[in-house]
């Protein structure tokens, strides 16, 4: 696995070089032995154990032109960071160059058009705070603390996928780096190509200073989850399977298996039981909100149902909780068209046996407004899968990692078969050439010929990479 591999190579360093790079910087460049070292090459998952070079720490744009032209003159591998997450860990190398953006967090929101601008180191958090004030968001994940950058250049899915679309079907216009130094904006008009790639390929083909969205109308909403005890969950699963199919596109709702915190807002009763359930969010008329929802609500009886209104910035940060910084993270996930039986019996015998609090299994709908753009309108290939799923065991003990991998792999052995082929981009983790080819399906041959027209070299490679033609 990832945090076995060999980090004892070390670059030799041009010290000319790297004089006139700190100097040309606004923000900090950052070496081994410095006081802020390892701390700044910690990731998200504590499992990645890398050990760069240089970490550059850019306060704009010029430095991250500076960054990608110093790292390509002097041959070093590259790594971009955002603004958190990734379970890959791809944004640190070992030996190389990390262009870190997370101290890039400028907003400027445009009421009127119903547009936000936000630099790569913004957070979903940062994101909704600034267009919440005016009524407004745009499509993001279900945790606050996950990087816009990562999330919408893998696709996008969370709690507005079937009301307003991907994250990605919602970018208006990116600013890039790319890897020979120059700045240039993807959009439909610009760079349609590049635009094309970047909804969906992921990191292959620069580095992505702003992003531009277009935002909706979400303030308000109805949201919460419901959940119901193990015994249940074969009949949960197929109600979950029925409802979604019949579903408004006002309402998201994911599947859960998942051990209940210790704390608020969940009873003292059922703290650290394991039970299944949903999460679900509605963003229609609220007093249409009990009728659409009666099936869940009513079926049961829940053991918990925590379903009212909340500001949408609270239904996106509910779980961040669950997420913190340096647990051992291993996931796997996959594409899925059927809630099938076969699939809901693989679920019954493997969710129950989630390991931790922090572990998860989901089931995502990918359908609604998702469906409704083309399989080759985007990069992100999978528009006609209902669902994606995700098994991802979280842990802070790495003794603990066998019996997780193991609860994790087993799970996905049992689903795979019945899988549409491909995972969600942002799940996977370092699974080769060929599972890369399988998420991008017909898509791949294309995002080969945009990599080879602006990543020849493939400067930018620490991603789930596609390679440019030799």
């Amino acid at each position: 696995m990832d945090a076995m591999r060999d980090t004892t190579s070390n670059p030799v360093l041009d010290e000319g070089a790297i004089a006139t790079f700190k100097t040309g910087l606004r923000g900090e460049l950052i070496r081994p032995g410095d006081d802020a070292y390892d701390g700044a090459r910690k990731v998200w998952n504590g499992m990645i154990d890398r050990r760069p070079a240089l970490i550059a720490r850019c306060a704009g744009v010029a430095d991250v032109i500076a960054a990608v032209n110093f790292a390509r003159e002097q041959g070093l591998p590259v790594a971009i960071r955002g603004g958190s997450h990734n379970v890959t860990g791809n944004a640190v190398c070992d030996a190389g160059v990390v262009i870190d953006l997370s101290n890039m967090k400028g907003i400027r929101v445009d009421p009127e058009k119903s547009t936000v601008r936000a630099e790569g180191g913004c957070t979903w958090g940062d994101l909704d705070h600034a267009t919440h004030v005016f009524g407004l968001a745009a499509p993001g994940g279900i945790i606050s603390t996950t990087g816009i950058a990562g999330l919408t250049l893998g696709g996008g899915i969370g709690h507005l996928t079937r009301k307003y679309g991907l994250s990605c079907d919602n970018l208006i216009s990116a600013d890039v780096v790319l890897a020979d130094g120059s700045f240039v904006t993807a959009s439909e008009k610009k760079n349609p190509d590049l635009f094309w790639g970047l909804r969906g390929g992921g990191g292959n083909f620069g580095v992505v200073t702003s992003f531009e969205f277009r935002l909706h109308p979400v303030s308000e909403v109805m949201a919460g989850p419901i959940l119901w005890p193990l015994e249940k969950s074969r009949e949960a699963l197929r109600l979950y399977r029925d409802f979604m199919d019949k579903a408004p596109d006002d309402l998201n709702a994911f599947f859960v298996f998942l051990i209940v915190p210790p704390g608020p807002p969940f009873p003292a009763h059922l703290h650290n039981k394991t039970l299944c359930g949903v999460v679900a969010m509605y963003t229609g008329p609220q007093a249409k909100a009990d009728a659409v929802l009666a099936p869940l609500r009513k079926f049961g009886p829940p053991a918990l149902d925590f379903f009212g209104p909340l500001p949408f910035p609270v239904v996106q940060s509910m779980f961040d909780a669950l997420v913190p910084e340096g647990l051992q993270n291993y996931w796997k996930a996959d594409f899925v068209n059927e809630l099938s039986d076969e699939v809901i019996e693989a679920h019954v015998t493997h969710g129950p046996g989630i390991p931790t609090i922090n572990s998860a299994l989901h089931i995502y709908p990918v359908s609604g407004a998702a469906n409704r753009v083309g399989k080759g309108d985007t990069a992100f290939f999978y528009r006609d899968a209902k669902y994606v799923h995700v098994i991802a065991a979280m842990y802070p003990n790495p003794a603990d990692t066998a019996k997780n991998v193991a609860w994790v792999r087993d799970y996905w052995s049992a689903l795979h078969p019945y899988s549409a082929g491909g995972a969600y981009v942002n799940f996977l983790m370092e699974e080769g050439d060929e599972r890369i080819r399988a998420t991008y399906g017909a898509n791949y041959d294309k995002l080969v010929a945009v990599k080879t027209k602006y990543d020849p070299t493939n400067l930018f490679r620490l991603n789930q990479n596609v390679r440019p033609t030799a």
